[in-house]
């Protein structure tokens, strides 16, 4: 009896990408970003512990255009996440399984985190004097 008797699972080249698919994948992919972010999160409290010379350095790192690349995508995934989370747990009550409610709902998470994102920055700028 060989290979050729059994049935192929489904994969990748069978089924056609879906929002829902999409929604799973960035949640799991935002998870591993934020482990890296919180990472540059340690070593700015670290930096603010260590002094005034350390944490000057730091926040011009994050000030610096290398810095902002890596805090916009890192604070959309927290946001991300949390939206996507609270969605989830909208799930675990047993709400919202209707295919148009999902579908619906995938789509707020990703405007929610996208205007939490665009607040928070436009709140930092705000504070900082709107400096770019």
């Amino acid at each position: 009896m060989g290979n050729s008797d059994r049935p192929l699972s489904p994969h990748l080249q069978i089924y056609k990408p879906q929002l829902t698919s999409f929604l799973s994948i960035a949640h799991r992919a935002t998870g591993v970003f934020l482990v890296i972010g919180t990472l540059l999160l340690v070593y700015w409290l670290t930096a603010l512990a260590q002094g005034p010379d350390s944490y000057a350095q730091a926040q011009a790192f994050f000030g610096s255009i290398l810095g902002r690349l890596i805090l916009f995508p890192w604070v959309f995934a927290l946001f991300y996440h949390l939206c996507n989370g609270i969605r989830h747990l909208f799930w675990d009550m047993g709400v919202g399984f209707e295919i148009e409610t999902v579908y619906a709902s995938g789509k707020l998470v990703v405007v929610a985190a996208a205007a939490l994102t665009l607040i928070a920055f436009g709140m930092a700028y705000a504070m900082q004097g709107g400096s770019v």
